[in-house]
């Protein structure tokens, strides 16, 4: 496609503070689509359906981030399996047939586990804080770490169900525990292999007392960094990756599924690093 002009773009509302562009315009380049552009364009969810009818045949791909990833899945003309297990989709590309919806969230979380060193052969439990749409993806990330024992900060269990049944669909025991800080919540911690918070940096602010203990940390937020969460649990001896890893990662597959071609990753990461 070297010299065909295609453009994608990301989707969301608030969507100005976005990292994505210096992201898959580096990828574009280094891949020699000197002609594809890749833009910012604000968008509820309640809009994404006409606003993406709209859209050119140019269009190739859209990232797709909060508030819309419901309104992605639901939209789709096709949904790849794992954006239907977890009912989100952050990623739509444009096919013979439409649009087809995908979750590189999962691979995002994927490669944040990696890089904060798990092994679920030797502790299979993790915590998640949380229970809202970031948390689905990530439960099937820890699935795919093998993680088998799952703990649920959620402030509600009646809003933690879909959570727990993707879990259940996974061949995870999982519970729900109270969003306070609580001993049962400290030495299910203590106990876990990782802990992923998902929630804002305010919310987990809150539960600094019970986290800190963390050994390991992914806290999806990236900006402002350090979090109070990431920076206790750094200061008790913890390892912390935050959002810009997860960020990074599940650019990977977007790159490649708009392309076709292999994400030059080195590139990729040099880009985000110099922003």
């Amino acid at each position: 496609m070297a010299g065909s002009q295609r453009r994608a773009a990301v989707l969301g509302s608030p969507v100005s503070h976005s990292r994505s562009p210096r992201i898959h315009l580096a990828a574009y380049r280094a891949l020699g689509l000197e002609d594809w552009t890749y833009d910012r364009i604000d968008c509820t969810a309640e809009q994404l359906p006409s606003l993406v009818s709209q859209l050119g045949p140019e269009f190739v791909g859209l990232s797709v981030t909060m508030p819309a990833k419901l309104a992605a899945l639901a939209f789709a003309d096709e949904r790849t399996a794992r954006a239907e297990l977890v009912g989100s989709a952050n990623t739509l590309v444009r096919t013979e047939r439409g649009w087809r919806a995908d979750c590189t969230d999962i691979d995002g979380m994927s490669g944040a586990l990696r890089e904060v060193g798990v092994d679920a052969a030797t502790n299979p439990a993790a915590v998640v804080v949380g229970a809202g749409g970031t948390a689905l993806p990530t439960v099937a990330a820890l699935a795919d770490a093998g993680f088998t024992r799952l703990t649920v900060v959620a402030r509600d269990a009646d809003k933690a169900t879909g959570v727990i049944d993707v879990a259940a669909a996974l061949g995870m025991s999982a519970e729900v525990v109270a969003f306070a800080v609580d001993p049962e919540l400290d030495r299910r911690v203590r106990a876990a292999g990782v802990v992923v918070s998902t929630v804002p940096a305010p919310a987990a602010a809150v539960l600094v007392d019970s986290l800190a203990a963390a050994a390991r940390l992914v806290d999806v937020i990236y900006d402002p960094w350090p979090t109070p969460l990431a920076s206790a649990v750094s200061a008790a001896g913890g390892q912390v990756v935050g959002g810009l890893v997860m960020l990074l990662n599940q650019a990977f597959s977007q790159v490649e599924q708009f392309t076709g071609r292999p994400a030059p990753r080195d590139v990729m990461a040099a880009a985000l690093d110099s922003g």
